[in-house]
């Protein structure tokens, strides 16, 4: 058991101690900071101290995504909030979810970046990785991965080698509920991952990395830790609100599927959503974005 964990066992031990809590109250809360743990234990972090405001709002925005009603996810922010306030009085960790709002149900999309923006990103990447150090490398391909296919970290990370195929420029990745589906990607992607693969994993590999595509600077199988602060990294350095997760390139890489005129089924089954109306979302926002360009650029409007 990580010491994040134990810490949510801690709290809610204290809890059961407080007048006034029904044990449905208790029984809730530890729901939602069960659902958080393993959020967080994704994106590597595994102790009370490495708790930030942008993890909870990532793992917020990647709740409302699964399609949970607007209470729910006003619930689990309360309950955030409330563990992390614990975590300060008590001397465990800082009180990182101080300042956690709900996603507003009408925008329930993180950060979304435009198709200029994701050329910029990838322009100031392939600038680095020109060097040939094969950390660089990585990144660059990284992210062409994450914006060509929108599959999720722990898709990625997860990823072997005999599961690319860069002749067909297909890959199979295992999401939820065990469930394997084949996501295809553009020639951009394939360069960078042949670029990656034939120069920059080499450097890395031990015997210590099995046939993980992804590695470490060590070696080792990558862990999504090392994409979220990768993904920090480059969109923080774009203007946009919301989490700077790596949920923010799946997101952007649907919407733009769908403002260029994708099937809603076949955006849904890209991302392995198995409810339409999560992948519904997106058109949501692409219309949204529509009424802005058009009271921005219409004279009329």
């Amino acid at each position: 058991m990580s010491e994040l964990a134990r810490a949510v066992d801690d709290y809610l031990r204290a809890l059961d101690l407080e007048r006034g809590r029904s044990a449905n109250t208790v029984r809730a809360i530890r729901g939602d900071l069960e659902r958080f743990t393993a959020h967080a234990a994704d994106a590597g972090v595994e102790h009370p101290d490495a708790l930030d405001l942008e993890l909870f709002r990532d793992w917020l925005w990647a709740e409302t995504e699964s399609g949970l009603a607007a209470s729910s996810i006003a619930r689990r922010a309360s309950s955030a909030r409330g563990f992390t306030a614990w975590l300060r009085t008590s001397g465990r960790g800082p009180d990182a979810a101080r300042r956690l709002r709900s996603p507003k149900h009408e925008r329930s999309l993180p950060r979304l970046v435009t198709a200029e923006g994701m050329d910029e990103i990838f322009a100031a990447l392939r600038e680095r990785a020109a060097g040939g150090d094969p950390i660089e490398l990585r990144d660059l391909a990284i992210i062409e991965l994450l914006y060509a296919t929108g599959i999720r970290v722990s898709e990625l990370c997860g990823l072997d080698l005999d599961r690319l195929d860069l002749e067909r420029r297909v890959v199979r990745v295992i999401g939820k509920g065990d469930v394997e589906r084949v996501v295809p990607f553009g020639r951009p992607c394939a360069d960078a991952l042949l670029d990656w693969l034939a120069r920059g994993r080499r450097e890395l590999a031990t015997p210590a990395s099995g046939e993980a595509v992804f590695l470490g600077a060590r070696g080792g199988r990558l862990g999504p830790r090392a994409v979220y602060e990768l993904s920090r990294r480059e969109l923080g350095r774009r203007p946009g609100s919301g989490p700077a997760g790596p949920h923010a390139f799946r997101h952007t890489a649907a919407t733009h599927l769908l403002d260029g005129g994708a099937d809603l089924r076949g955006v849904q089954e890209l991302l392995g959503h198995a409810d339409l109306g999560t992948t519904q979302i997106y058109t949501h926002v692409s219309a949204e974005r529509l009424r802005e360009t058009y009271r921005r650029a219409h004279p009329r409007a």
